[in-house]
């Protein structure tokens, strides 16, 4: 599930800027595979934290996690030279991220609440002890 789009991210950080970030060849237009990988990069990286707590693909996604998306996408665009602006916000996005695995932060207000952790924990469940230390029970 792809959480921003090529579109999301011209549309808050400037055409301009993701043509400066992702046009390698000089050919004078925004490279959608470029775009594609970051996105993607930025998709894996939200779902290793929200998987937690919630089911995934999701069945909306709310706007928070669009931003979210879309400042980890720019971040991994700028590369080896991030603005402060830029990994300010990213580092935003992953404290966000991480309260949203511990519980502590909900993925939004869009109708999406968190699921709750997946438990991998076993139980065990029987009957009371016959046998002790000093004894057995009756029957």
């Amino acid at each position: 599930m792809t959480y921003a789009t090529q579109q999301a991210l011209v549309d808050r950080f400037g055409e301009l800027e993701i043509l400066q970030l992702t046009d390698r060849d000089n050919v004078g237009s925004i490279d959608a595979e470029v775009v594609a990988s970051a996105l993607a990069d930025a998709d894996e990286l939200i779902d290793s934290y929200i998987a937690a707590r919630a089911a995934l693909p999701l069945a909306t996604v709310p706007e928070r996690l669009v931003r979210v998306a879309g400042d980890i996408a720019r971040y991994f665009l700028h590369a080896d030279a991030p603005t402060e602006q830029v990994r300010t916000a990213y580092k935003d996005s992953l404290t966000w991220l991480r309260d949203v695995a511990a519980g502590k932060a909900t993925l939004g207000d869009d109708g999406v609440t968190a699921a709750g952790p997946a438990s991998a924990t076993i139980e065990f469940v029987g009957d009371d002890r016959l046998m002790s230390r000093t004894g057995l029970k009756d029957f």
